[in-house]
């Protein structure tokens, strides 16, 4: 029962992973670290899947053994999310897009400071 429900969880973040990829405001290595804990405790083939990704892999792979985001990896993390406060600022308008600005001064502001 256990697997089975970290399995669940696994493809749960995996598809949100999917969904940050194509949404900027959203992130996406963080859901795929937490798919390949589940799937470590649940399907090793998958977790393996998600290491081996030729995109997403490095940099899953990079946070497991060092604890670090490459400087290229954080600067489009930041570029992206700028992107979804532009968007939201021309979509949703005032009061909606000081929402996205707080996420990119608040989580923006922490990845930057934190050493590679």
């Amino acid at each position: 029962m256990r697997r089975t429900i970290f399995k669940l969880l696994g493809m749960l973040c995996v598809g949100l992973g999917a969904v940050g990829a194509v949404l900027p405001i959203m992130p996406t290595v963080p859901f795929l670290l937490l798919a390949v804990y589940f799937f470590a405790r649940s399907n090793p083939e998958l977790e393996r899947r998600i290491l081996d990704h030729p995109h997403w892999g490095p940099q899953v792979r990079d946070w497991r053994e060092r604890r670090a985001i490459s400087r290229r990896s954080k600067t489009i993390a930041i570029v992206a999310m700028a992107s979804g406060a532009v968007f939201t600022y021309f979509t949703l308008g005032h009061p909606w897009y000081w929402v996205s600005v707080a996420i990119l001064v608040i989580a923006g502001g922490w990845i930057a400071t934190r050493n590679e």
